[in-house]
């Protein structure tokens, strides 16, 4: 049996996070990273952008080189899924009948691409990108001359697929079936703003139509159309799915520990269970940006954050989880900064012409800023996340004045 004295499930960017932190922080024991991937740790980010267009190679999303983690003392357990949890004796059943054992754990597995749940969600050429096999049989399509793509989902992951695919020279059709892109995360005059910049590009942007079903060849072996539920049937190579994520935590549900949407933990990511802690996507926490609901961040900057607060915990130095969320998305030309937590809010500022391609959706709550939406705009990101910060309640119609920056009006 392999035992170390830290478990880290999960080789993403939480999980990579966690290990650096840990030897960062002066943790001199054991550490074992399971990774369902056969490759060290990498960034997930361009996978649906610079490493989907072929601007960045494999080697340059490594998280850090390979030799990193072994003159850290990291040891990387590559290929791995982990089927059973046993908190009471510590240990992990791993996929090949492997048996892991921990003195501590750290669950950051991410989550599993939401799949379609309609007839013919199982054809070859239906593609998520969640991982970097996703994107490589995307690419490979691509080069065999797959052009029309219909892409599902009109979420951040849809919305920068779509750009590339166009940019790489495919006819896209996407599709959403809420009334406007991004109306989970963002406000209408953000989600107006990039339905115009993607059909000035050429997508096809289908709103409040959903999918109902995948259309085959004749040998029914790969996609040729998909049919949406208006009863419209769009012909297509490929279809490209980014409608969200399904925790990937059965095994620590399965274990007893506590969780609904994800597994719950506490502010210093301690799930349920003794001396397992869980980070990043999977983990749902109460947080202050969010009036304490509890909530799942898909994000890099809460993977990382978490994967810090787990670290000074198993080293001693507890202190609460109290990160800024922020985001961030490329498409096209345009560079998307978002700080803060908008859902809520009561009111939102455009502050700048969207015509300029240059501006800031500011949302507030009762008066307080809670987030903005920055697209081409660093400053006011930058003097933003202090308003976020310190939830500063600022009349709107200062907010609309560019000719004001936001620090002054702290």
């Amino acid at each position: 049996m392999t035992h170390a004295d830290v478990v880290i499930v999960g080789t993403g960017h939480g999980g990579a996070q966690a290990a650096i932190s840990l030897r960062q922080f002066g943790f001199e024991g054991s550490i074992l990273m399971i990774g369902r991937d056969k490759v060290p740790p990498y960034e997930r980010p361009p996978l649906s952008k610079d490493y989907l267009s072929g601007e960045k190679s494999f080697e340059r999303i490594l998280i850090r080189p390979e030799k990193f983690w072994q003159e850290k003392q990291v040891d990387l357990l590559l290929g791995k899924n982990v089927s059973r949890l046993d908190p009471v004796g510590k240990q992990l059943s791993i996929s090949g009948g492997e048996t892991v054992s921990y003195g501590t754990l750290i669950w950051a597995a991410g989550g599993d691409p939401r799949r379609l749940s309609c007839p013919g969600a199982h054809l070859g050429g239906v593609h998520a990108v969640r991982d970097m096999y996703d994107t490589d049989r995307l690419k490979g399509e691509l080069e065999g001359g797959a052009k029309r793509v219909v892409v599902v989902g009109g979420g951040y992951i849809g919305l920068e697929a779509a750009a590339v695919l166009t940019k790489l020279g495919c006819e896209v059709t996407l599709v959403e079936q809420q009334d406007r892109v991004l109306s989970r995360v963002a406000g209408e005059d953000l989600s107006r703003f990039y339905e115009a910049e993607h059909r000035a590009h050429g997508v096809d942007i289908r709103l409040g139509d959903g999918v109902e079903r995948l259309e085959g060849d004749e040998a029914g072996d790969t996609v040729t159309g998909v049919t949406l539920t208006s009863g419209e049937t769009i012909a297509c190579d490929m279809v490209v799915v980014g409608i969200g994520i399904v925790p990937a935590v059965g095994p620590l549900i399965a274990a007893g520990a506590a969780g609904a949407n994800g597994v719950d933990v506490d502010e210093y990511c301690r799930t349920s269970l003794p001396d397992i802690y869980a980070i990043g996507d999977c983990a749902a926490h109460a947080n202050r940006y969010a009036d304490g609901a509890v909530i799942r961040l898909e994000s890099v900057q809460n993977a990382h954050d978490m994967a810090a607060i787990a670290a000074r915990a198993i080293c001693g130095e507890a202190e609460p989880y109290e990160a800024l969320p922020w985001f961030w998305s490329n498409q096209f030309d345009l560079k998307l900064q978002t700080v803060g937590l908008s859902m809520g809010h009561d009111t939102t500022v455009l502050r700048g012409d969207p015509e300029t391609r240059s501006f800031s959706v500011i949302y507030l709550r009762e008066g307080r800023v809670i987030a903005l939406d920055c697209v081409n705009s660093v400053k006011d990101y930058v003097q933003g996340r202090k308003l976020v910060e310190a939830r500063a309640e600022i009349d709107p119609e200062l907010l609309l004045d560019t000719d004001t920056p936001l620090k002054s009006l702290l």
